[in-house]
């Protein structure tokens, strides 16, 4: 049996969305918890709020930052709203909303952050059952999964492996970093950093609002992180054995 699962997200772009609303969307720096149980729920194909609650209480999620992407995520500008027919945008009062002098739709102007060229290594924790379960969806997945936003396809397979490890730790130091080939792998770190999920306040460790609650009603409750470097460079592999 395993406790651990493993995923390999990797895409041309990722966006992580943890503490942005409204006009600017920004990306963490790596996976959020919320987003990787979000990926799993769409690989479950689950959409009600008391199953997806309950998953992200029953595992827990570390992060191992192989290829952090460029230095700078990719800003993109987009428009919402401003319709001929019927306005998208609404006021408080839930009544169509126009620009006040020329009566028009109003047009919202946002700005939304990705991730570029980087891949993680995550590591999901949780019962035998449940790693279980979760291993098979990811690789027979209900819906299309996605990293973060829907325009955010994977170019490779999530699923990479199970395992039995005593802590999130020491699956992240121990599993190796599996690329495609050579030119995947060509900025790769040998000391990556890792973000990992703690049970209390630790030495070091920080609130984060990444545990969701209600999908709903986009309420996330709190859990706290800790940041460190793999202590020892990670192995790495190629999955095309001719490289």
């Amino acid at each position: 049996m395993a406790n651990t699962l493993f995923l390999r997200l990797t895409s041309p772009l990722q966006s992580w969305g943890e503490d942005s609303q409204w006009s600017e969307r920004r990306t963490a720096p790596e996976p959020t918890k919320s987003g990787v149980v979000g990926l799993l729920a769409c690989a479950l194909g689950w959409a009600d709020d008391e199953r997806i609650r309950n998953l992200s209480r029953r595992v827990r999620v570390g992060v191992r930052c192989d290829v952090p992407g460029t230095p700078s995520p990719l800003r993109d500008y987009h428009t919402v709203g401003g319709g001929y027919d019927e306005p998208q945008l609404l006021t408080a009062e839930g009544k169509p909303k126009y620009v006040t002098n020329t009566k028009k739709p109003h047009t919202e102007p946002t700005w939304r952050y990705y991730l570029c060229d980087a891949s993680f290594l995550v590591a999901v924790q949780s019962d035998d059952a449940t790693v279980e379960e979760l291993a098979q969806a990811v690789q027979f997945p209900a819906w299309q999964i996605y990293l973060g936003r829907k325009s955010c396809v994977p170019s490779r397979p999530l699923f990479d492996g199970v395992g039995e490890y005593d802590s999130l730790q020491s699956a992240l130091e121990g599993h190796p970093a599996r690329f495609l080939d050579r030119n995947e792998a060509r900025y790769a770190e040998s000391l990556p950093r890792i973000v990992i999920e703690c049970e209390t306040l630790e030495p070091g460790s920080v609130r984060r609002r990444v545990q969701l609650a209600s999908r709903n009603y986009w309420i996330h409750e709190p859990r706290y992180f800790r940041e460190d470097r793999v202590r020892n460079a990670i192995s790495i592999e190629y999955i095309d054995k001719g490289v």
